[in-house]
């Protein structure tokens, strides 16, 4: 495939969509070919299972397993749909969220077993992974404050105990920790006109020669 599949990761509130929108605008100045797409509800069918998977329902919660498959189910629907197709026709895509959110958010967050995790997210994606994964990493207590203040208020997941993004947070550390040629660190907590030059450096480098 001639395109790039850029993923940026972290946990909530940690800046993932302005970041998107000013690298695609740099991208796009480039005269390189952006998608701006996110999981879940990168696709018709993803839009509804985001619906089901973000909204509060505090007489029939969701069951964790099934959490899990419905992840999988709108991964696989994206995959087959938009990633692959715009991977091949040559475009940069930017995509928030991906199969490390999986393994942070269910595998961590919610402590199912990683094996099912790994089996699903290979399924799902057909083996197709980021060529770069921009983690943007900010304290948990700072990026759920600023979901608060953006006037929109929380989603299933967002009300999550402060442990469970902890641990959340945790699961990205230890990835990063473990691929460390996919994943790469960027200080969240930074301004975000300084959040946008660091991972404009990132791309220069992993992308060396394309851009």
């Amino acid at each position: 495939m001639s395109g790039k599949l850029i993923v940026f990761e972290g946990v909530e509130g940690c800046g993932k969509t302005s970041q998107m929108q000013l690298c695609s605008e740099w991208l796009e100045s480039l005269g390189i070919s952006v998608v701006v797409t996110r999981e879940p509800g990168g696709t018709e069918l993803g839009l509804h299972l985001r619906r089901l998977l973000l909204e509060k329902a505090e007489d029939k919660p969701v069951a964790q397993v099934t959490e899990l498959l419905l992840y999988a189910a709108d991964r696989s629907q994206h995959v087959e749909q938009e990633l692959k197709p715009q991977l091949q026709a040559g475009k940069y895509i930017l995509c928030d969220r991906y199969t490390d959110s999986t393994i942070a958010y269910q595998g961590y967050g919610r402590g199912l077993n990683m094996s099912l995790i790994n089996q699903l997210n290979h399924i799902a994606t057909a083996g197709l992974e980021s060529d770069l994964t921009i983690w943007l990493d900010v304290d948990v207590e700072v990026g759920l404050a600023r979901k608060r203040g953006d006037g929109i208020g929380l989603d299933r997941i967002e009300q999550e105990t402060i442990a469970f993004h902890r641990r959340v947070q945790q699961g990205y550390a230890e990835l990063a920790a473990s691929y460390p040629s996919r994943i790469v660190r960027v200080d969240g907590s930074l301004s975000k006109e300084a959040v946008q030059q660091v991972i404009q450096g990132i791309l220069r480098v992993h992308l060396k020669g394309l851009l």
